[in-house]
């Protein structure tokens, strides 16, 4: 049995070098997905042309402006609760890996793809106790199939406010602008500072009117309560201005927060850890168990110890649950990465021991590799599951704008524009006519099988979040070549 055990333990570190992936092609594709997710007036330098401008009168139901930011999937609706967390990490990878980036030629475009979030979510927060949440009808959005060039489904605005709180996005949204502020503050000075202080206001009202938001239900109700919000808002707002008044509230609330096996849109408990253990590097000792939470993380997720608790899929990756499971795997493989990053940067023991294991950093970046190389190709189907990258990948990927030829129209039928789409369009088996470049989808099931038909959402549809945390684990194994 030990022998067994071995085996397994070791396969992925033997398999991470069977293949020879362009990272740097893979990270810019993984870049450029998010300008076919923008809504609002596309800017002259926009590089995904099959999309146009959108939602142009967004906020006009309240007479306010709520034009910009991004669809978060392969619908047409503005969620603010995943659209805040996408900018959030795209913050983080860009301030932990600006020279990955800028290696590669592709630090522009992310400052670009953060501020096109975070000029939106500074326009959904200008009141300081009401933030704008949501735009779409999500119900009726869900039952159309429309490109957002020329969708007519209702654009009815949503807000959270003192009689109607929701303390999880305000402090996602105060997160996002404080991390945003931090990779903006050497490159323009005047926006990080008003990011900043906007930050500050709605950890204010998120902390105020402590309320669980779920209006967003069913599409994105939050299992995990405020209090990983609140932590994670916190732990930003104190890296981004220093402020001993954080470092406070976090002492007072750390002690009453469980660790987790999960980091995503939802689950920051294991999030706001990492992210706190560099502070303790650094040298504030009262953050201590900050480094046992972040290695709990680290060892339920790493397989062959007697503390690991995540499945995988027979090929090697981690499976949580059905639906956009590769931002599960994407964020193991970003949070890894970035407790590997500190555990380097550090004069502590570089390693993690995880019951009857010690794994090194060298194993911690062995195991980001397999998440990232199974995700790229590296899996028993020999599929990319990143669109437009690798000789296979996905061809019927759920996404309405990818999915409906640019020049289509339904003026010269009888039907409703919604029937028009799914029968001419979803129903259709042939390829996207439209290449969703860079999309990662997600992915396939327990087992490894996966079913490339438009239809199969669970395993078809991209996220931003996804995308944003895969971005982030490729710039990690970038830093270390």
């Amino acid at each position: 049995m030990a022998k067994l055990l071995l085996i397994f333990i070791l396969a992925p570190r033997i398999l991470v070098n069977a293949y020879d992936f362009n990272y740097n092609e893979a990270i810019s594709k993984c870049i450029l997905f998010f300008e076919s997710q923008r809504s609002g007036k596309l800017p002259p330098d926009q590089r995904v042309t099959w999309r146009g401008d959108s939602a142009l009168f967004d906020g006009s139901d309240y007479k306010v402006d709520l034009v910009g930011g991004y669809y978060d999937a392969g619908d047409n609706v503005k969620f603010g609760f995943p659209m805040a967390f996408t900018i959030t990490i795209l913050s983080w990878a860009a301030l932990e890996y600006a020279n990955s980036f800028s290696s590669i030629g592709e630090l522009d475009n992310l400052r670009a793809a953060i501020k096109w979030g975070t000029d939106y979510l500074l326009k959904a927060s200008a009141d300081p106790l009401r933030l704008w949440v949501q735009v779409g009808d999500a119900q009726a959005d869900h039952d159309c199939w429309e490109r957002p060039e020329i969708m007519d489904t209702p654009r009815t605005s949503f807000q959270i406010n003192a009689t109607n709180p929701g303390s999880e996005v305000a402090a996602e949204t105060a997160a996002a602008l404080a991390s945003a502020s931090l990779v903006f503050q050497g490159h323009d000075a005047q926006y990080s500072f008003l990011m900043l202080d906007r930050a500050s206001k709605l950890f204010q009202f998120a902390d105020l009117y402590r309320t669980s938001y779920t209006d967003e239900c069913p599409f994105y109700c939050s299992y995990s309560g405020y209090d990983d919000e609140l932590l994670w808002a916190a732990t930003w707002l104190l890296k981004a201005s220093n402020d001993p008044t954080y470092l406070k509230y976090i002492h007072n609330s750390l002690d009453n927060c469980g660790q987790s096996a999960e980091f995503s849109w939802d689950n920051k408990f294991a999030g706001f850890s990492v992210l706190l253990s560099e502070m303790l590097f650094k040298g504030v000792e009262s953050l201590k168990s900050a480094r046992w939470r972040a290695e709990y993380f680290v060892c339920a997720n790493i397989p062959g110890n007697s503390l690991a608790q995540v499945a995988r899929t027979p090929g090697g990756l981690i499976y949580l649950r059905p639906g956009a499971n590769t931002q599960y795997s994407s964020g193991a493989a970003f949070l890894i990465g970035v407790y590997r990053t500190y555990l380097l940067q550090s004069n502590q023991t570089m390693s993690v021991t995880c019951g009857d294991k010690t794994y090194s950093t060298t194993d911690l970046l062995n195991f980001v590799k397999g998440q990232v190389n199974y995700i790229l190709g590296q899996n028993p189907r020999n599929m990319s599951y990143m669109v437009g990258f690798g000789s296979s990948y996905p061809l019927q990927v759920h996404h309405r704008g990818a999915s409906i030829n640019c020049t289509s129209s339904p003026a010269s039928v009888t039907m409703q524009q919604c029937e028009y789409g799914f029968e001419s369009w979803f129903s259709s088996s042939a390829p996207n006519p439209n290449v969703l470049v860079g999309a990662i989808v997600g992915g396939p099931d327990i087992h490894d099988d996966f079913n490339d038909v438009r239809s199969n959402s669970v395993q078809l549809e991209p996220t931003t979040y996804t995308n944003a945390l895969f971005a982030g684990a490729l710039a990690n194994i970038i830093s270390t070549c």
